[in-house]
């Protein structure tokens, strides 16, 4: 087994509450030490000895919804391209939302990912498994069946449930299971044909707006029925201040509920969209610098437990097309990083916290191993400089779709090396 040192560095273990100068030292597959304990021990002999100069290691990323092609949209994204993309974005975990064509509510589809991301992706693939059929939002799946496959969590990705009374049912059979509903709320009927943030800016633009109540509505009657059934919810993507508000009352109540943002709705606004520009159409949508500013303080004050990429590849052919016509969505494992690290160099969120949204949270959320540099665990680290600037290039994108927020941008916090499992799947 090979044993690799890394020495100085800045370990920043959000499961220990550690954020110090010290060493990290790999044996194999483990880390077998990871403090400034470890700093007069030495280096085992044979050992690959690493000189970090006050680099960062943190625990690797764990990226809670990711959106792949495979199977059926491998012009997209391919599971192993995406774990390319997550390995060069420090990301060693990522789970895998079930809107595929065929769509994951089956036990073969659970399998086929575990399968073929065993055979082909060189970071963790966890896959989620749909609430119900072909994401209808009417018949459930089989969670007990999915869920022994190795669904780690339920979801109808993109979709929103309609129905209450499904809703309920999931819950109160998930709550059994020891499963999580994941749910993104978009109420159908109040976001019509919208396609950006309802507000001044897109009656200037002339686009039609998605009004926040769209996503406060359900999520609303979400966590009264998290209340009603002691199940375990999570909103999967909240991006409003009143959405805060909701899910901050829901905990305060005791219910089991965790929410989760997109980097999007953490980095960026509704003037962002410019003129028509398609890669900027997300769900949900961009929000108002207010909105974008109260996502930043939940993420500090723990209303919001996890960051996500919400990586969402799409093609040419459907990015290419007038705004209101362009599919939502935008790619986001290789950027998560450098993004989320503008919190911390503005001062908005000190570093531990950051990194705890990042990987700590995520994993226990789950109830995955991971998000930690404990001795005894797994080693799925990232070395990362928090201070080398870089510019997002189309060029250097290695997810097999290029439709970026990020495109030119000037990020600060490059992802040196990243190790899965001890094993280097990534260098710089």
């Amino acid at each position: 087994m090979s044993i690799t040192v890394f020495e100085r560095a800045r370990i920043v273990d959000p499961s220990r509450g550690i954020d110090e100068v010290g060493t990290v030292i790999v044996d194999g597959r483990k880390i077998v030490a990871a403090g400034k304990a470890a700093l007069n021990q030495g280096a085992p002999e044979g050992a690959a000895v690493v000189d970090c100069a006050g680099k960062a290691i943190i625990p690797g990323l764990f990226d809670g919804r990711v959106f792949i092609g495979e199977p059926g949209g491998e012009h997209r994204e391919t599971i192993a391209s995406a774990s390319v993309a997550a390995a060069a974005g420090g990301v060693t975990s990522i789970v895998m939302m079930p809107d595929t064509d065929p769509v994951i509510d089956n036990v073969a589809l659970v399998e086929f990912v575990l399968r073929t991301a065993k055979d082909t992706a060189i970071v963790n693939v966890f896959p989620a498994a749909a609430i119900t059929k072909g994401l209808d939002g009417r018949e459930m799946t089989e969670f007990g069946l999915l869920r022994e496959a190795g669904a780690v969590a339920f979801t109808d990705g993109r979709h929103t449930i309609g129905s209450a009374l499904v809703m309920r049912r999931a819950l109160t059979y998930a709550r059994d299971f020891g499963a999580t509903i994941v749910h993104e709320t978009q109420d159908a009927d109040l976001a019509s044909s919208g396609v950006m943030n309802e507000g001044l800016y897109a009656s200037w633009l002339g686009l039609s707006g998605i009004p926040r109540e769209a996503e406060s509505i359900p999520l609303e009657r979400d966590l009264a029925l998290a209340r009603l059934t002691r199940g375990s919810y999570h909103a999967a993507k909240i991006s409003t201040a009143m959405a805060v508000d909701a899910v901050k009352r829901a905990k305060t109540d005791g219910a089991t509920v965790t929410s989760g943002v997109s980097i999007h709705n953490l980095s960026l606004n509704e003037n962002d969209v410019g003129e028509y520009r398609t890669f900027f159409r997300l769900t949900p949508p961009l929000r108002a610098e207010e909105d974008r500013l109260a996502m930043i303080e939940a993420v500090r004050d723990g209303t919001v437990d996890i960051i996500v990429s919400s990586h969402d590849p799409q093609d040419v052919d459907t990015k290419r097309l007038p705004f209101a016509d362009a599919a939502a969505g935008a790619i986001g494992l290789e950027t998560l990083l450098g993004a989320a690290l503008r919190l911390y160099h503005n001062g908005d969120v000190p570093l531990l916290r950051l990194i705890e949204t990042l990987s700590t949270a995520p994993a226990k959320l789950f109830g995955l191993a991971g998000g930690t540099l404990r001795p005894g665990a797994i080693a799925d680290l990232a070395l990362v400089d928090l201070d080398e600037p870089w510019i997002v290039s189309e060029s250097g994108i290695r997810s097999r779709s290029k439709n970026t927020c990020f495109e030119g941008a000037r990020l600060q916090g490059k992802v040196l090396q990243t190790l899965v499992a001890g094993r280097t799947v990534y260098s710089a």
